[in-house]
């Protein structure tokens, strides 16, 4: 394995999902959540923790050095917590939006939640489902690059929020849009891009803040990307949760290589407030609101060439530009054949909407769901990551 990339240590990556627990006979969102922890926890340990609703939890992989790695880890985080989910008469399903579920939402009243739902009460009053997520770590990273890199990588976060998007239908309906997480989230305070900000002008953010009430602690900033509130790295949080395995690693290949790649003409310039960037922050809303809307069928913003273009046109951009450490760390194959497979089949919105025409069935869907999270896990044979 390569130690070194462009002259520094090659990035360690992560993945946290967030799963929803359905009845197995119902298929309705099943506040089931602590039974199948405490069993998941036997084997994972602290790598499956509750989420803000009863019927979720969140599986976390280590801090990985390869894709091969990172697959494996997250297989078997799918793996056991399905396994606990059948014991308690669940099945695990990767849905950012709930297919079927019931009100009001099982929301967990103790503790950090209880003053979560207390602060947020007036969003969750409209919330008509639960929403899952998943969360990509850089690391390890100073804050000082963490803040760098967030700058950098604004451009690039709706392009993989538009490859990423899988939520086109919520509580027994077709939203009209390619990633409903994407709106319903938005909702939420602090969502949306990352403000420029250096180590001074972060510490003045958060606390302002916290001050006027906005925020609880600095764990509720909910920034696309933000230095991570628990380890040394960077968490990007834009992405929709994924059944398909190879979708999600391949989000964290592409991000970690946009990262080594900006990195390497950044480590010098730490010192220095970076730049706003090469887009204003009005596009920037509005590119994320498109790619939400329309997933891989968006035109966005291209600062680039100062006009709009189609995602996979700006996915084929970002592979060219993030090329050289794909290719140094192993990754480019894998990349490459992953991105043509969900450009040529379309991606997790498409293949939903697809199954959902075939059978007009909302329990259907959520089987078809259900299955596609355990899929890949449970025959490795079947990735091409090596």
């Amino acid at each position: 394995m390569v130690e070194q990339v462009f002259g520094r240590d090659r990035l360690t990556f992560g993945v946290e999902e967030e799963f929803l627990l359905v009845d197995a006979e119902t298929r309705v969102a099943a506040a089931r959540s602590d039974q199948v922890i405490a069993q998941a926890r036997l084997e994972l340990g602290d790598q499956i923790e509750s989420e803000f609703y009863l019927s979720q939890l969140e599986t976390h992989s280590e801090p990985c050095g390869t894709a091969a790695e990172l697959r494996r880890d997250l297989a078997r985080c799918r793996r056991v917590a399905a396994r606990a989910a059948r014991d308690a008469r669940c099945l695990l399903v990767a849905s950012p939006c709930a297919v079927l579920t019931s009100r009001p939402l099982p929301i967990r009243s103790y503790g950090r939640y209880l003053r979560l739902a207390e602060h947020l009460g007036p969003v969750l009053v409209k919330a008509d489902c639960e929403i899952s997520g998943l969360h990509v770590h850089l690391g390890s990273l100073g804050r000082g690059e963490s803040l760098a890199l967030s700058a950098a990588l604004r451009p690039w976060l709706p392009v993989l929020q538009a490859l990423a998007a899988n939520a086109p239908f919520a509580a027994e309906a077709d939203t009209g849009w390619a990633s409903r997480r994407g709106l319903t989230y938005g909702r939420w305070p602090t969502v949306g891009p990352a403000p420029v900000l250096d180590e001074r002008g972060y510490d003045k953010t958060v606390a302002e803040l916290i001050s006027t009430g906005i925020i609880i602690d600095p764990a509720m900033l909910y920034w696309y990307a933000r230095p991570s509130a628990h380890y040394p790295t960077l968490e990007t949080r834009v992405a929709d949760v994924n059944g398909d395995l190879d979708t999600t690693v391949l989000l964290a290949v592409l991000l970690r290589g946009l990262a080594t790649v900006i990195l390497a003409g950044l480590e010098q310039r730490l010192d220095h407030r970076p730049g706003a960037g090469k887009i204003d922050d009005d596009r920037l809303v509005e590119n994320h609101y498109r790619a939400a809307r329309y997933g891989m069928a968006a035109r966005l913003f291209d600062s680039a060439t100062g006009q709009d273009q189609p995602v996979p046109a700006l996915l084929d951009a970002l592979l060219e530009f993030a090329e050289p450490a794909l290719d140094a760390l192993g990754d480019l194959p894998f990349a490459v054949s992953t991105l043509h497979r969900l450009l040529r089949d379309g991606g997790g919105a498409e293949r939903q909407r697809a199954e959902y025409a075939r059978t007009g069935s909302w329990t259907g869907l959520v089987d078809y769901l259900a299955r596609e999270t355990i899929a890949l896990s449970d025959d490795e044979a079947r990735s091409p990551v090596r």
